[in-house]
């Protein structure tokens, strides 16, 4: 059964030993990390918040572009060091930058214990005994296997994030062939998790509470393709309507090529699919989404856009580019910066390109200067923030519902929450006023004031 912190309650009353973890990277490494912990939960491991004092630490890596390597390099030697005191007894890495590099990882820090990939986390439990009883070697089990052609179940987790929402992997891996990417390498071609094992999910996280849903892949709109021969996420989202519990459903991670009209009648139908898509579409002009292999050009993009929009009155969309692309001239930038301007996406991230070496974009011609892409960032970003502080600004006087996060840490009569517009962690968040609001609330807020990004306002009625 799912579960969400804290287990104090019903942990052993002997315990096989206790451990420290540290999640970094996306919400899907967030999934990976919540399996582990109720893996070592099952097998009586104590978990512990901090790590000085513990066992075992394990941290679970992301390895997408070089600064979250270097962030979780960072953590690792700051593990190591607190081995080197004595004040933990291992240090085991898992994920995907031990996945993508494993001998480079050994190699640069050999004080790290135990090294386990991606697909590997099943055997967690096993690594951290075996690290506690000092065995370099675990003998029977394949601690790097491959892909799985069918997603992992991600059942008998233990949350790591609050109560009232979760994520929730639908598939695995990525059929895409982007040139800046390296996910396929370190998980796979794209493996769609099983209508009924996802449903099965979904009513266990709901029956621990979740009211919001949010659903994750690589490829979010490509869910069913291999194994029901064509995309089905629209039967999923029907399904996930009549799940009891759930009140708000998010979709995240859609790749704009396969939306179409039955996905779009079923979000415009849908009774707890939130009016937001998270929609990542990297550039708008068709020179650069060519050297991406993006597979969609301008005017398909223009068209699933509009076509969003028409479908979902109120849609917030958010989007993610990247900018000084191999190849980027000044044109294609000021096409995608003229295009920010005129689409007003409600929410939007920008990021420099990152060299990885590995990708076939790495070879490409007509690399960049870092201060040109950092310039064209901050560029883009500026052209953002007037958008998104105008939409804030037209949300003043509206009434909006609201999911209540917790109380607000700057104000002890204000509470911090979301609107639909808004995913945990990523996007905005609006500090609502009231009295005896709890997380996981969902309250109706009149909207009092724009502050940036935010808003604030104040509670409407009784929660629910």
């Amino acid at each position: 059964m799912t579960r969400s912190l804290p287990l104090a309650a019903d942990a052993p009353a002997k315990p096989a030993g206790s451990f420290s973890f540290v999640s970094l990277g996306c919400p899907k490494n967030t999934v990976d990390s919540e399996r582990m912990l109720g893996k070592l939960a099952q097998d009586g491991y104590a978990l512990q918040p901090d790590a000085d004092g513990a066992d075992v630490v394990v941290v679970n890596t992301c390895g997408f572009i070089e600064p979250a390597r270097q962030e979780s390099m960072a953590v690792i030697r700051e593990m190591l060091e607190l081995k080197k005191q004595g004040r933990i007894g291992g240090v085991i890495v898992a994920g995907c930058l031990a996945e993508r590099n494993r001998e480079g990882l050994i190699a640069e820090l050999p004080g790290v214990d135990q090294v386990l990939g991606v697909f590997g986390r099943e055997e967690i439990a096993a690594a951290v005994a075996g690290v506690a009883a000092k065995r370099k070697t675990l003998t029977g089990l394949d601690l790097f296997p491959p892909a799985p052609a069918r997603a992992l179940p991600d059942t008998d987790r233990l949350r790591i994030t609050p109560r009232h929402f979760a994520y929730l992997k639908i598939s695995e891996g990525c059929d895409r062939l982007c040139t800046y990417c390296a996910i396929p390498q370190m998980r796979g071609k794209h493996a769609t998790k099983p209508l009924e094992q996802v449903l099965t999910e979904a009513r266990e996280l709901a029956a621990d509470g979740v009211r919001e849903l949010n659903l994750v892949a690589q490829d979010s709109t490509y869910w069913g393709m291999d194994l029901y021969g064509k995309p089905r996420l629209a039967d999923l989202l029907r399904e996930l309507d009549r799940i009891d519990g759930l009140e708000w459903v998010r979709l995240l991670y859609a790749y704009p090529e396969h939306v179409t009209d039955e996905l779009l009648a079923v979000m415009g139908s849908s009774k707890k699919l939130v009016p937001y898509i998270d929609i990542p579409l990297q550039h708008i002009s068709d020179r650069v989404l060519r050297r991406m292999v993006r597979r969609v050009d301008r005017a398909a993009t223009e068209t699933i856009l509009h076509r969003l929009r028409a479908a979902v009155p109120g849609i917030a969309v958010r989007t993610t580019f990247i900018v000084g692309f191999p190849g980027e001239t000044d044109a294609d930038f000021d096409e995608l910066l003229s295009f920010v301007r005129d689409f007003q996406f409600e929410r939007a991230g920008v990021f420099p390109y990152s060299f990885e070496p590995t990708t076939s974009s790495a070879k490409l011609d007509g690399h960049l200067p870092e201060e040109v892409k950092l310039a064209r960032r901050d560029a883009l970003m500026e052209a953002q923030q007037a958008v998104a502080f105008a939409h804030a600004a037209g949300q003043v006087g509206k009434e909006l519902a609201v999911l209540i996060d917790g109380p607000d840490a700057d104000s002890p009569t204000q509470f911090a929450g979301r609107t639909t517009a808004d995913a945990p962690d990523i996007d905005c968040a609006i500090r609502v006023k009231g009295k005896g609001l709890r997380a996981g609330d969902l309250v109706t807020a009149k909207v009092t004031a724009a502050d940036g990004y935010d808003l604030l306002g104040r509670a409407v009625g009784k929660p629910r």
